[in-house]
């Protein structure tokens, strides 16, 4: 009875073992074809995709811009979506902002919501054009609770979000009930490349300088425009599943 017991914690125990070095051997593939995308355009190529398939030039006035808020104020995310947001208020001087952020109405002025509204102010938009959309917690819940703020579903508004969250954003608002919709995605403008070129080394030819860069740099920020289309991904399955597409 007893060898019958072994034998079977055995045969488990190998099971279990089989599982986990199918996984190992699953993540190291992966972890190597990641490695190896990074070298070349596709990363970037899905994350402008995500960024600008929706998008189309804005020819008619914009009624709303919807700025979505991200993390923490001042952060790398929300500086971006700020600044773009100003850009595109100055261009359409009629048009309302929508900040949507979580944010306490208890402590508003002390909140990262606030911080948005006053880096709005600071780069020159009047405060009378700023409105607040403080419950959203998601960009589902955000979309409705903007479509109840200004009771017009026919209004053109443009949505101002990361590159990689606009594909998401601009389906969601559609399916809530907005009709004109546009995307503005806050890309990161890059330092030329020349730049970052050391000319002083000398023996060191254009090429090998030009392939140092890409492993110094590009490669490392492809690693992360993998990350973040992935995740992004993920989110949209997540959303089609949840019915907000």
């Amino acid at each position: 009875m007893n060898n019958k017991f072994v034998i079977e914690v055995k045969k488990i125990l190998l099971i279990i073992w089989r599982l986990i070095r199918g996984i190992i051997y699953a993540t190291g593939i992966i972890f190597i074809l990641l490695i190896a995308l990074s070298f070349t355009d596709y990363p970037y190529n899905a994350y402008h995709w995500l960024g600008t398939s929706l998008t189309h030039s804005q020819v008619e006035d914009v009624d709303y811009i919807i700025l979505l808020g991200a993390g923490g104020m001042p952060g790398p995310d929300a500086l971006l979506r700020t600044h773009h947001t100003s850009r595109i208020a100055k261009k359409y001087s009629s048009s309302k902002i929508i900040v949507a952020l979580p944010a306490d109405t208890n402590d508003f002025y002390n909140s990262d919501h606030y911080r948005m509204i006053e880096e709005l102010h600071r780069l020159g938009i009047d405060p009378e054009r700023i409105m607040s959309e403080t419950q959203g917690v998601n960009t589902f819940q955000q979309s409705q609770f903007i479509f109840n703020l200004i009771s017009r579903n026919k209004a053109s508004i443009i949505i101002v979000t990361s590159p990689e969250h606009v594909f998401r954003s601009i389906l969601t608002f559609k399916k809530t009930g907005f009709y004109h919709i546009n995307g503005e995605p806050a890309f990161e403008s890059p330092i030329e490349q020349a730049l970052l070129i050391d000319n002083q080394k000398l023996g060191t030819s254009k090429q090998t300088a030009t392939d140092n860069l890409n492993i110094r740099y590009n490669m490392w920020s492809y690693l992360q425009y993998e990350i973040k289309v992935l995740r992004e991904f993920a989110a949209i399955f997540y959303y089609k599943m949840k019915g907000y597409l």
